[in-house]
């Protein structure tokens, strides 16, 4: 797990000088994370809930785990949804149509890699 970076430390400057100069950076950085990408790929999979998430990837914490669905969450690519008729109240993930858009821009990348990684 990563640590804060400290305002002012040359991590932080690095950082900073990175972003201003290529935008690229600040996207890389956020679905680079670990777990999340492949969090997003299991959800769009019919993995869609926490316990079987857990199952799939059973190194994760609970803490991460419920982090990477909550950032996921918030940048809009999955949605959280209550699933009726359940007592108690369960909870399933579904991918928006952003988080397609993205997987679907990762797995070029995936296909891109095993391409190039073959001819080398």
């Amino acid at each position: 797990m990563s640590s804060e970076i400290k305002i002012g430390s040359s991590n932080m400057d690095n950082l900073q000088v990175l972003a201003e100069a290529c935008d690229v950076n600040a996207v890389l950085g956020t679905i680079g994370l670990r777990w999340k990408m492949q969090i997003l790929y299991c959800i769009s999979k019919d993995v869609y809930q926490f316990s079987k998430l857990k199952k799939v990837f059973p190194t994760i914490s609970d803490q991460i785990l419920g982090k990477r669905i909550s950032e996921l969450q918030q940048e809009r690519l999955i949605t959280k949804i209550q699933i009726p008729e359940t007592v108690p109240q369960q909870i399933k993930y579904e991918v928006t149509a952003k988080g397609k858009e993205l997987l679907s821009i990762v797995l070029d990348l995936h296909f891109w890699s095993q391409k190039w990684t073959r001819e080398e």
